[in-house]
């Protein structure tokens, strides 16, 4: 019985595990949805829990069938890198709106830097869920 198990053991994919895979060729930007995924049977170690990859937008482009890692995965950025963004300052009643362009791409939550389209100043902004920037200085 002992020998059985090592043999097991021993041979290319008796160690097979389900993980989360491709379910279609996945081009890098693409935000994953449930469709988007499958399980597979791989030895490599990668994501088991479809909540850490729905929502979320490829690095890289991820091809069918290929198993899921975290370090494939980022936040979906909300912001894009030269777009034209409002940019809103609010220091108690004081509110000022403008436009500024962003100097890197940017998830909801990320501080990024943003020249002023009027100042042609550069400050550093939240990106927000909704697409605007709040300016942090």
């Amino acid at each position: 019985m002992r020998a059985l198990v090592l043999l097991l053991a021993l041979l290319p994919g008796a160690a097979l595990a389900g993980g989360l895979g491709a379910a279609r060729t996945l081009p890098a930007g693409s935000v994953i949805g449930a469709g988007d995924l499958t399980v597979i049977d791989t030895d490599r170690p990668g994501l088991t829990d479809p909540s850490a990859a729905i929502g979320m937008q490829t690095r890289i482009t991820i091809y069918e069938g290929r198993p899921l890692h975290a370090n494939m995965l980022q936040p979906p950025r909300v912001v894009g890198r030269n777009q034209i963004v409002r940019l809103s300052f609010r220091r108690g009643a004081l509110q000022i709106d403008t436009e500024g362009r962003a100097l890197s791409d940017g998830a909801a939550g990320d501080m990024i830097r943003v020249m002023n389209m009027g100042s042609r100043s550069t400050v550093t902004a939240q990106v927000m869920p909704d697409g605007t920037l709040a300016v942090m200085n």
